[in-house]
């Protein structure tokens, strides 16, 4: 069984280059769930559909997530809706940014 808190931790390490936050904080992480055995699926989105960063982004997420322990393959699906708004990001996210 995969730990998703682990994942989680994982991705704190993934950060959004224009930003500077993580995806974890910035909110982009709709959805992480073990599928199958082994099969670790997640579900994010980007600040902005034009983001030049996308594929560095979901990359870094994929390669980061296959790090836990139990996890034998990733699948990163990146959505676009709900839309990502700023409403989504942690409050330290949101502190660290000014909103």
């Amino acid at each position: 069984m995969i730990d998703l808190n682990e994942v989680r931790t994982r991705l704190q390490e993934v950060y959004d280059p224009e930003i500077g936050v993580n995806v974890i904080d910035l909110g982009l992480v709709y959805r992480m769930e073990e599928a199958e055995e082994g099969k670790l699926y997640i579900a994010m989105t980007m600040t902005t559909p034009g983001c030049p960063a996308h594929d560095n982004i979901s990359q870094a997420v994929e390669w980061k997530a296959a790090l836990v322990r139990g996890v034998e393959t990733v699948t990163v699906d990146v959505v676009w809706n709900p839309p990502w708004t700023p409403e989504m990001m942690s409050e330290q996210a949101r502190t660290q940014l000014g909103y």
